[in-house]
């Protein structure tokens, strides 16, 4: 049996398409979850770490620093895992969802606090000169202005948070590795393993490219 037959299988990798796609849809809405959830946290993150009384702002800096050392993996298997010994019993969608989300928000709450400090403080002057409340002046003056040094960064962190989420197939959950893996022992030939990475592919090199045409686009208009 030649290495086409073993790893390029047509025939296994046909069959198996329908369990893939049911993988990809898991992964899909695994990802959007943990972006979603993690956007919204990491951006409460750095209002605390910015603004709030100082011992909330050394718990936020405490937050970032610890999930930005600890690896996904880890996470991931404390909360599924560690959590029932507490009484708390999660799903392993929702647990890698947690976990995703909990790390997803460390690193926007970074990329944020960086594109919040970037405005400059005469902004903030002028906004109060105007009468304009805090929120009101975070909302129309400063979010707009920090989103051009927010979005580059953060599109790159979404799609290595995608790339993540196949760990959550370690929690026994059916995302495209998981699915490809049991497709694997049940057709007894690698090819669907081949199947899930080009699928990997096919949905995260269109994010890839576009993350550096924000990249450039954003420098350019920063630079104007």
């Amino acid at each position: 049996m030649s290495a086409v037959d073993i790893f390029f299988n047509t025939d296994v990798l046909w069959r198996s398409i329908p369990i893939l796609m049911r993988g990809l849809a898991n992964t899909v809405l695994l990802g959007l979850t943990a972006i979603i959830l993690g956007t919204l946290a990491g951006l409460g993150v750095a209002m605390v770490r910015l603004y709030a009384p100082r011992p909330l702002q050394l718990l936020a800096i405490g937050y970032t620093d610890l999930m930005r050392a600890m690896p996904v993996l880890v996470v991931l298997i404390l909360i599924y895992y560690a959590l029932p010994f507490a009484g708390i019993v999660l799903s392993s969608f929702t647990a890698a969802a947690v976990a995703l989300s909990m790390v997803f928000a460390a690193y926007a709450a970074e990329v944020m606090r960086a594109g919040i400090q970037s405005v400059p403080k005469g902004q903030f002057e002028a906004a109060s000169a105007l009468g304009l409340g805090f929120w009101l002046t975070m909302r129309k003056v400063v979010y707009p202005q920090a989103m051009r040094i927010v979005i580059p960064p953060h599109a790159s962190n979404c799609v290595s948070i995608i790339k993540d989420t196949s760990l959550a197939s370690v929690v026994a959950m059916s995302d495209l590795l998981k699915q490809a893996t049991d497709a694997q022992a049940l057709f007894a030939n690698p090819t669907p393993l081949i199947g899930a990475a080009i699928l990997y592919v096919a949905m995260l090199w269109p994010l890839v490219r576009l993350t550096g045409w924000l990249e450039h686009r954003f420098q350019r208009a920063y630079v104007r």
